[in-house]
């Protein structure tokens, strides 16, 4: 196990190097300092990805809404089929919706309030974003997939934790006593709910989580 990580250490090293030679305007035309630059930011960038984590406790401090706002822009800005753009997003930080959808979850499901740290359905989070896809779409779950992903690593690049729910939005989407709340989100018509993210400053550290490299091969 220790070889295999000194491996990988070896291998993301040499990606880091790597990425840094074959960046524009770098090395050997006087611009070293710019390059050092470009080959540090290759590697924060892949730092990023390798150290987030899931988080499912959160502090209770609110996320800022310009802190959130960046976060919502590095989504909307990832790799979309004929930039359709086929997703719509909802931000909610306001505890009265919060509480209140959770109240409602509780009636549903009452051994979660049996939990003596459970404070609402999604982890506890201050903010949670809402990600609804066109269904006429064929890609529009992919494209909300890229989205997802570019707000939680650049939310985990500014110590913000987040956790990709299922389960809040079976509720959501299934129970009656949820069709309230689901009709706040104000979804276009079409759209359907697909995830939410839960978003907070993390109360925890969780360890890294195997991954089956085996599921990865190159094809001649």
């Amino acid at each position: 196990m220790k070889n295999m990580k000194a491996i990988r250490t070896s291998v993301f090293a040499a990606a880091f190097l790597a990425v840094g030679m074959m960046l524009p305007g770098c090395c050997g035309n006087g611009s070293g300092n710019a390059c050092k630059e470009e080959v540090s930011a290759s590697g924060t960038v892949i730092d990023n990805i390798m150290t987030r984590r899931s988080i499912r406790k959160y502090k209770s401090q609110a996320v800022g809404r310009d802190t959130m706002q960046v976060v919502l822009e590095c989504g909307i800005n990832a790799p979309n089929g004929q930039n359709k753009q086929s997703w719509e997003v909802r931000v909610v930080d306001n505890p009265e919706f919060i509480e209140g959808i959770t109240a409602e979850y509780v009636k549903a499901y009452p051994d979660a309030a049996k939990d003596p740290s459970f404070v609402n359905m999604f982890r506890n989070a201050p903010t949670v974003v809402f990600v609804a896809n066109d269904p006429s779409y064929g890609f529009s779950q992919v494209d909300c997939g890229l989205l997802s992903g570019n707000m939680i690593l650049s939310a985990w690049s500014m110590g913000i934790g987040s956790c990709c729910l299922g389960g809040p939005v079976r509720f959501i989407n299934e129970n009656p006593a949820a069709a309230t709340y689901l009709e706040k989100l104000g979804f276009s018509e079409g759209y359907k709910l697909l995830l939410c993210i839960a978003f907070g400053y993390p109360d925890e550290t969780p360890a890294a989580k195997p991954r089956d490299t085996s599921k990865i091969k190159f094809v001649d």
